[in-house]
């Protein structure tokens, strides 16, 4: 590798580390801890390469790449930050820089995206094209509290991606599990795009009427249409949606549409739940939102933005020590970034100072199905005493367990009430297992499972979206 190549970062060992990196490599180096300084060597004309930081003492290093461009239009950037969000890195793109990688970094993947950017150095015969200009934004502004950050490799992979898409002419499908934050993604697909002027407007399964579906097209022409788990939408009112798109397409006046589906839309087309005509006119891109368990790395810092995020909606920021941080790295999260940031807006309310093991781990207790809990009572509910004593028909049987279940819940907690909440949270303990049991039992078939439960199908529908729960096809009932 050859080439001399402009550091600049505030922190003297991260300097230290790169210029003996760099040096090894076969390259001239010039370190700073200043952006001042940066823009002088670049304006002299030194350097074949800029590595830049982006929170620094004198500026910010994405701010400065437009007037790198101006001076030394062939002058590629990297940028490194330790703010790793999809703010930084749509605004990395949106500024030109050649490449982006979030701190802390892989010494190796540097060397190479630096090998790979000298190499591209275009000959001065080349340079005819002026740079365009560009508009950076106010990072203190620019982010609308989206806790979209992430230093895994899929993240990143997701932050490039989006930030590629914002001003494509090309529809984009955002897929997931529940909870990871599809409509989040969306929402920045919109805000930090080109028509963030004009509306933003979502459509769920409930918008399915014929005036619904027409007054939010009309309401989104120029900016963009958001159509959330499009095959929740009846056949009909998927029909009429795809109709009313044809029609916008030859006005010329139609918004950009951006949906969200589950994990595998492609198997809602096959269990006809999505027309297919219906899906390939929304999935032009897709774009796949890993789940937390497969970014466990990224719990702590996520947790702490979350945190931070409630002190600005009127509830404390607490403490989270480094043991609390690693017990919510090792904790599951079936509902993904939602269910992280109900749990963190929980400790927000329920107490004060750091948060402290025990404090989770009561939580957690709380949280858990009643039937886990081993505490019995020497006062029970007539129901819960029957079904002990093993008296009363099936039916009575049922009832009776459950409110065994319910009277240990009760007594774990002593003479204090469960947290409140307790209604819903009761109903999905029992809503769950139900539904997954009739739909092993129907063989995955949820016209038929449906029909079990005295249900619509649509209903059926929206509630395994709910509540996550996958569908296999076992085996055919006959």
């Amino acid at each position: 590798m050859d080439g001399t190549i402009l550091i600049a970062d505030d922190d003297r060992s991260i300097r230290t580390v790169l210029t003996q990196a760099l040096s090894r490599a076969g390259c001239r180096v010039h370190a700073t801890g200043s952006l001042q300084q940066l823009m002088k060597w670049v304006e002299e004309g030194r350097g074949d390469l800029v590595v830049t930081d982006v929170m620094m003492p004198d500026g910010n290093g994405i701010d400065l790449i437009p007037g790198i461009r101006r001076v030394r239009p062939e002058l590629p950037v990297i940028v490194i930050s330790a703010q790793n969000t999809i703010v930084t890195a749509i605004r990395a793109t949106e500024a030109e820089a050649f490449d982006y990688l979030p701190k802390p970094f892989d010494l190796p993947d540097l060397l190479a995206r630096a090998r790979e950017a000298l190499s591209r150095r275009p000959r001065k015969s080349e340079l005819t094209v002026e740079p365009k200009p560009t508009q950076p934004r106010n990072p203190e502004t620019a982010d609308p509290e989206f806790p979209l950050i992430g230093h895994a490799a899929s993240m990143q992979a997701l932050f490039r991606l989006v930030a590629k898409l914002l001003n494509a002419d090309l529809p984009v499908m955002v897929i997931g599990q529940a909870g990871v934050g599809k409509t989040t993604i969306a929402r920045a697909l919109h805000e930090f795009s080109e028509r963030s002027h004009a509306n933003l407007v979502v459509i769920t399964p409930a918008d399915g009427a014929p005036d619904s579906l027409s007054a939010a097209l009309a309401e989104a022409e120029g900016g963009t249409l958001l159509v959330e788990n499009p095959a929740g939408f009846s056949p009909t009112a998927q029909t009429r949606l795809l109709a009313l798109l044809e029609q916008s397409d030859g006005r010329g006046t139609g918004p950009r549409l951006i949906s969200t589906a589950g994990p595998d839309p492609q198997d809602d087309v096959q269990e006809d739940r999505l027309r297919p005509d219906l899906y390939y006119r929304l999935a032009g891109a897709t774009v796949p939102v890993p789940p937390l368990s497969a970014r466990r790395d990224d719990i702590p810092a996520l947790a702490q933005h979350l945190m931070t995020r409630t002190a600005g909606q009127g509830l404390a920021a607490r403490e989270l020590p480094e043991d609390t941080l690693a017990e919510l790295r090792n904790m599951d999260y079936p509902g993904n970034v939602r269910q992280l940031e109900n749990l963190i807006r929980r400790l927000a309310l329920t107490g004060s100072g750091p948060v402290t093991l025990a404090e989770l781990n009561e939580l957690r207790a709380q949280d858990a199905p009643p039937a886990f809990h081993k505490t019995v009572s020497t006062q029970r509910h007539p129901a819960a005493r029957q079904a002990a004593d093993g008296q009363g028909g099936s039916a009575s049987q049922l009832s009776g367990s459950v409110a065994e279940h319910l009277q240990r819940y009760f007594d774990l907690h002593g003479d204090s009430l469960p947290p409140p909440g307790l209604y819903d949270r009761i109903l999905r303990e029992i809503e769950v297992p139900l539904l997954e049991i009739s739909l092993d039992a129907t063989g995955g078939n949820q016209l038929r499972c449906a029909e079990l439960l005295g249900i619509n199908r649509n209903t059926l529908r929206k509630k395994l979206s709910e509540l996550n729960i996958q569908v296999t096809r076992r085996r055919r009932v006959m």
